[in-house]
């Protein structure tokens, strides 16, 4: 039961964590500096790493599931037409791409395949590791080994 429920706080914190990075994103989109759609990289960098974290940190495609639907949520809640008129993305190319953007990202961390892991964490999680193997080369042809008290 405990662990049910650390698991499913965890995933209504990553949630709101990307909702809030989806609203920031989604709010910094716009930002242009000359041709170049600065503030929609730095979004999708940040938004991409925030999900590429809580994958690696978790290993729980639930979690990152989590925060890419609260990501997706804030982008479609504050993507339509406020109750004063504005607009917060556009109908541009640049808000078409932010909001496929967001969706491949989200899609690409969560569908990312399960890395093997590394053999000093299956040695830590109780998985057998295999023995230690004997050395390759024993002694180098020429190569006179001197022991300190054997008088040669």
């Amino acid at each position: 039961m405990n662990t049910w429920l650390s698991r499913i706080l965890s995933w209504v914190a990553a949630a709101v964590v990307g909702g809030v990075y989806g609203i920031a994103g989604t709010i910094a989109h716009s930002l242009m500096w000359g041709p170049v759609p600065a503030g929609l990289i730095i979004a999708a960098i940040a938004c991409g790493a925030l999900l590429t974290a809580i994958r690696a940190l978790t290993h729980d495609r639930g979690a990152t599931l989590a925060a890419g639907l609260g990501m997706l949520a804030t982008v479609t809640l504050i993507s339509g037409v406020g109750p004063g008129g504005s607009v917060v993305v556009e109908d541009s190319i640049w808000g078409r791409v932010w909001i496929y953007l967001v969706a491949g990202l989200v899609f690409l961390a969560v569908a990312w395949p399960r890395l093997p892991q590394p053999r000093e964490r299956r040695a830590v999680a109780g998985q057998d590791e295999p023995a230690p193997s004997a050395p390759i080369v024993t002694s180098i042809p020429g190569i006179r080994e001197e022991r300190v008290g054997d008088g040669t």
